[in-house]
């Protein structure tokens, strides 16, 4: 979006146009045709990432990340949304819920997730519980000092096995206004603690090459100091993350769209039928205008949002905006473009259906379109005592 971008931003963009080009843009068909990232490729990109200052850039300066806040982690994401997952999150941009790290906690966690020497999972999500959270099973008993983990969660995504996962499991029952509630914490489990295990889940079509993982618990002994936050304050925590989440996929798919629609334009300027560019058809030109009109919405739909949380008062409904407008722009964008390509846009031979199918998942994760209006209706209704 080519608003009126500092000098310092501009030099941002650039740095992570180049680093995409170099490192990440020639591996993409690769990466689709054979489903995986190969370590030693991974390792590369994170190194290189590491060395001008991509890495951990969403963190904060003191604990050695880069120190970006929300306006400017919001054009690099924007950038990354137009290439694959599978590569682009090789950059870590470890998961904010860390810096509830307390203690001893900080050095077996948090800096090792700054420095790449560790990989965490966000494991909220459960094959019985996705987008409905306190249908939660996984639970976690006292005994003792310690804490009983069970359960299982899924659909839990990441570029390579972790070292340990950030996971959500019921703690008790709280009575609200609303009735009984239930009490949910965060807790740092390791990989590799008996009775926890960790293993690659089913393949998805979009963003090949990028895991997700099961995760199953049978009696896992947690000691205190594995929890993160506080207890019973899990969801309060996950939403910290959740919130920002849903607006860095908007600002991917923007991206996402923005490459799309730059080779759709392509195409229609230079593909002719009848005589003449089959850009200049009404039905053809039309497609452009409205990609154009949507790409330009969701952009400004996500810089206000970017805007509020830099100030600290972006709402649950902000985010669930960008999320659902964003998202469901790229669909158009997607199909639209394949529509424009025809029979091309569905060969391997040329990038548009990988993108097409990627696309595909982002009106699904981080909360699918129809939950993001639940939010946002609920946010209008719940002031009225609806």
């Amino acid at each position: 979006m080519n608003l009126s971008m500092s000098h310092e931003n501009e030099l941002l963009l650039n740095t992570v146009k180049s680093f995409l080009e170099d490192e990440i843009y020639p591996y993409e068909d690769e990466v689709d045709r054979t489903g995986q990232v190969p370590i030693e490729l991974g390792r590369q990109i994170e190194d290189r990432a590491k060395k001008i200052g991509l890495f951990a850039a969403n963190l904060p300066e003191n604990i050695g990340g880069g120190g970006l806040n929300y306006s400017e982690m919001s054009l690099v994401e924007r950038e990354y949304g137009k290439t694959t997952h599978a590569l682009h999150s090789w950059i870590a941009r470890p998961t904010e819920l860390l810096l509830a790290c307390e203690g001893d906690q900080i050095e077996r966690y948090l800096s090792p997730c700054v420095t790449g020497e560790k990989r965490e999972l966000f494991a909220l999500t459960e094959p019985e519980a996705g987008s409905d959270v306190m249908g939660m099973k996984t639970n976690a008993k006292r005994d003792g000092d310690d804490w009983i983990l069970n359960g299982s969660k899924h659909f839990i995504s990441g570029p390579v096995m972790p070292d340990f996962a950030i996971v959500f499991a019921m703690t008790g029952m709280d009575e609200t206004p609303r009735g009984p509630r239930k009490r949910v914490t965060a807790f740092l489990v390791d990989v590799g603690l008996p009775g926890f295990d960790c293993k690659e889940g089913n393949k998805c079509v979009s963003y090949r090459g990028y895991k997700n993982f099961q995760l199953s618990f049978d009696n896992v002994r947690l000691g205190p100091n594995q929890i993160l936050g506080q207890e019973g304050r899990g969801l309060e925590l996950s939403g910290q993350w959740l919130g920002m989440g849903r607006i860095w996929v908007g600002a991917t798919c923007c991206g996402k769209a923005e490459r799309m629609m730059e080779m759709a334009t392509d195409w229609a300027a230079n593909r002719k039928q009848f005589g003449k560019p089959i850009g200049t058809f009404q039905a053809t030109g039309f497609r452009l205008a409205d990609m154009a009109i949507g790409l330009r919405t969701a952009d400004l739909l996500v810089a206000d949002a970017v805007k509020r949380a830099d100030a600290g008062y972006m709402e649950d409904m902000d985010a669930a905006m960008v999320k659902v407008h964003c998202s469901e722009m790229l669909h158009k964008v997607a199909d639209d473009t394949v529509q424009i390509f025809g029979g091309m846009g569905l060969m391997e031979e040329l990038p548009i259906q990988r993108l097409w199918r990627d696309s595909r998942l982002e009106r699904i994760w981080d909360g699918t379109s129809e939950i993001q209006r639940h939010i946002i209706t609920r946010s209008i209704l719940r002031p009225l005592g609806a």
